[in-house]
């Protein structure tokens, strides 16, 4: 509790401690404040359903009123805290750019390694701070030797992305892809991993995993498939875009080869950032996309080479991170359970309409998706938007075809409540 407490007095520095002050009032800043350290008192699943701390959280957030935001998946708002910080790094770095930026804030990025190796349980040594898990992935990608007919083992409901960076390498170097077609939602860990194993062979040297579906919300079972893959002496790649400051977790909880994320998303962390991790072992072997005067170095740093770059959005991570264990990641969690559920609990009731997402927490846990019987999706969508305020995302790719929600901490269920009543009435209509 003292530890809480004190996280709020703290005036910020270059390494990220988190200041309230620059909120539109001191009253709110210690209402925020005060709204934490209670629901630190209660157990994750008590606190998930306190509306009154919740709905004082949400002030932390500078989010349209007029806008009822439900599509967090895509990227989140970071809360007041954060944007602040960007400002005052921002601004800092114009005072003398080449002095502020090179010789004060990029020494702020070993301890700000050192904060994110405390939140995702591995070492420090294991972490690069990028800009998102494309650039992750693609490193990656690109940056592991493989050689003609060797394989990858990858699903069609993955990334964009990372499928259009395999499909690259395909193309080019006469890797082959192995695809995989999930019928979702999925409520068995073993039929995702047979699967995987199904579609391996002598050839095969990588599993691509995706933590959790971007389309759906599916959460699937990466820790148990880069286990499996060990055991065969595949690679895993885990794609945790969406799961990572999501679900709690940490990195060191998969084991797997090499992990990217974009903090841009559930951490709240700035636009245009994101980390990677690669097993220790694997980061002399792997090769940055940027050359640098020692590719083949074992120092995980090499993988920083990007030129010039803004300080002040990295920095602010630091703020991102004391805010998401302020409210303590298990809490975070289980509110955003619940939250899901309560919008699915109400609207599945109703015969038109169709959920697409598993209810239970250990196959989702923010995202969900749902269609109504003989509408468009894209229409759908439009209509929440165009009539009732409310901003979701249709999703049409393989075999998902549905709206996508996405609440976050600072959405309450009176907010949901009036997209259950819009989506009620666009049905019946």
């Amino acid at each position: 509790m003292t530890t809480r407490r004190s996280f709020f007095k703290k005036t910020a520095s270059a390494a990220g401690a988190l200041s309230l002050a620059p909120l539109v009032s001191q009253a709110i800043s210690e209402d925020i404040s005060n709204a934490l350290l209670s629901l630190n008192k209660l157990s994750p699943l008590d606190a998930a359903t306190d509306e009154d701390l919740w709905a004082r959280m949400a002030q932390a957030y500078t989010v349209n009123p007029n806008i009822l935001n439900l599509n967090n998946g895509g990227v989140s708002p970071q809360p007041k805290v954060v944007q602040d910080a960007v400002d005052r790094y921002y601004h800092l770095s114009n005072e003398a750019p080449s002095y502020y930026m090179w010789q004060i804030l990029d020494k702020g990025r070993e301890p700000l390694r050192k904060k994110l190796a405390d939140l995702t349980g591995v070492s420090h040594d294991e972490l690069a701070i990028n800009r998102n898990t494309t650039e992750a992935l693609g490193t990656f990608t690109w940056g592991i030797d493989m050689k003609r007919g060797d394989e990858i083992v990858m699903t069609k409901q993955d990334y964009p992305n990372m499928i259009h960076a395999w499909k690259q390498r395909e193309l080019r170097e006469g890797v082959k892809i192995n695809w995989i077609n999930l019928t979702l939602p999925v409520e068995n860990d073993e039929s995702v991993i047979k699967a995987y194993i199904d579609a391996t062979t002598s050839k095969t040297k990588i599993w691509h995993i995706t933590h959790l579906l971007t389309w759906t919300g599916q959460i699937l079972p990466a820790a148990k498939l880069c286990a499996e893959a060990r055991k065969r002496g595949i690679i895993s790649i885990v794609d945790a875009a969406h799961s990572f400051a999501h679900v709690d977790y940490k990195i060191s909880d998969l084991n797997c080869d090499y992990f990217g994320t974009s903090l841009h998303k559930w951490l709240c962390a700035p636009f245009g950032t994101g980390l990677m991790y690669i097993n220790k072992p694997l980061i002399e072997k792997t090769w940055p996309i940027f050359p640098i005067d020692k590719p083949l170095s074992p120092d995980i740093r090499k993988f920083e080479a990007l030129g010039t770059r803004s300080f002040a959005p990295e920095q602010a991570i630091g703020q991102a991170i004391d805010f998401h264990n302020a409210i303590g990641g298990k809490r975070k969690q289980e509110r955003l359970h619940y939250l899901k559920k309560y919008w699915c609990d109400a609207l599945i009731k109703n015969p038109r309409i169709k959920l697409h997402i598993s209810l239970k927490p250990e196959y989702s846990c923010a995202l969900g998706t749902f269609s109504i019987d003989g509408m468009d999706v894209a229409d759908i969508a439009t209509k929440l938007f165009s009539e009732y305020g409310i901003h979701t995302v249709s999703i049409k790719w393989e075999n998902v075809n549905a709206v996508r929600i996405g609440p976050n901490v600072y959405t309450t269920t009176k907010d949901l409540d009036r997209f259950i009543d819009a989506v009620q009435k666009i049905a019946a209509s």
